[in-house]
């Protein structure tokens, strides 16, 4: 092994390190990225840390803090370009330099083109070797919902659906419990925990009343986002009242009765978000006004209508299927009844594809490509 791979070894053993420790703060960021460093002196990392939650200290100062006065003269580890701004922390590539850092290694730039590149600048003006896009596309995925806000001014989307073999997510009589099996729904209450918002239609509430609360052992509830044109949800629905620490938000129209939308109003824990449209919610608005809010990741739960629908704007970046090795047959529901497409040379293709069996059911993932 020649110096360079060695280094380059080196770089991605570390880099991987601080990814593992920006990883503990998933779903707790919002609408900040999460970023892991880890700082190494002579092959040994003398301090570690992770931005735990936005308005908090940065990845890099906890990582300092630890470090004390060994940090003169070692190389940081970030998964994320250090920022240069003052925000409601100081900039990050200052305690940088006034640390004596002697080189930074950076997975990736700030996707924010107001800032992207200004904080490796300042590191380079003030003699400190930088080396960028070491575990790029690993450090991408992490923060994807980051991403996609700091470019398009939308949330990131995953569509999570559960089906048959023969492409069910119910019988024709209705029943849904259970597609998957009990692996599979303990994953989906980890997803529930890592993201901003779920994202459910009015039919879902209808046919299943859901609570779309996390389960798990000190799970973090998701806000609950209801797409209902008409009001249609029954007002003793669980979603309404399940959870007494995050909003459940009904978006509708002016078409929702005014008696039963003045009541909803009145209820804890539940915004109505009214739009100045006849029966549709007009759905890239309501995701314009989610990031406006700060959250920039949903959990798209159902029904097959809404997921068609919000696939024809382009407005689903992510696919997370669960395939139950399991036959129904029949008139069943599909988790795309919202999508018409008439030929075969439209169908949407998938790309980075993945497919794990280990749960029992075939847990697929992909992308979307938008134009």
């Amino acid at each position: 092994m020649n110096e360079e791979t060695s280094l380059k070894f080196t770089d991605e053993q570390f880099m991987r390190k601080a990814l593992e420790l920006a990883g503990r703060a998933r779903g707790r960021t919002s609408p900040n990225p999460i970023v892991g460093c880890v700082l190494v002196k002579n092959g040994q990392i003398i301090g570690e840390g992770y931005h735990q939650k936005a308005g908090t200290p940065h990845a890099e100062v906890h990582a300092l803090k630890a470090a004390q006065d060994q940090a003169f003269g070692a190389t940081a580890y970030v998964t994320l370009e250090p920022c240069s701004h003052f925000g409601r922390t100081p900039p990050c590539a200052d305690a940088l330099i006034r640390a004596g850092i002697q080189r930074v290694v950076i997975a990736m730039e700030d996707p924010n083109p107001l800032v992207s590149g200004r904080g490796i600048e300042r590191l380079r003006e003030a003699g400190i070797q930088v080396d960028v896009g070491i575990l790029h596309h690993e450090a991408a995925t992490l923060n994807e919902a980051f991403c996609k806000t700091m470019t398009a001014n939308l949330p990131f989307v995953v569509y999570k659906t559960a089906m048959t073999l023969d492409g069910k997510i119910a019988t024709e009589s209705g029943d849904s419990r259970w597609v998957s099996n009990e692996t599979s729904r303990r994953y989906v209450h980890q997803l529930r925990d890592y993201y901003d918002v779920i994202l459910v239609g009015s039919e879902t509430v209808l046919r299943d009343n859901p609570a779309l609360t996390c389960r798990l052992p000190g799970g973090r509830d998701p806000v609950r986002l209801v797409v209902d044109g008409e009001l249609r949800l029954p007002e003793s629905s669980h979603v309404l009242t399940s959870s007494p620490s995050s909003p459940c938000i009904i978006a509708t129209t002016k078409a929702a009765p005014s008696d039963k939308l003045e009541r909803l109003k009145k209820l804890e824990q539940v915004e109505i978000w009214q739009y100045n449209t006849s029966r549709h919610v007009p759905l890239k608005k309501m995701l314009q006004d989610l990031v406006q809010r700060g959250w920039i990741s949903v959990l798209l739960e159902g029904g097959g209508r809404l997921a068609g629908a919000l696939i024809q704007e382009q407005c689903i970046d992510k696919l997370d299927c669960f395939i139950a090795p399991k036959l129904v047959g029949g008139s069943g529901p599909s988790p795309l009844s919202g999508l018409h497409i008439q030929r075969m040379n439209e169908a949407i293709e998938l790309y980075d594809l993945s497919v794990d069996k280990n749960s029992g059911d075939i847990h697929v993932t992909g992308y979307f490509r938008h134009d």
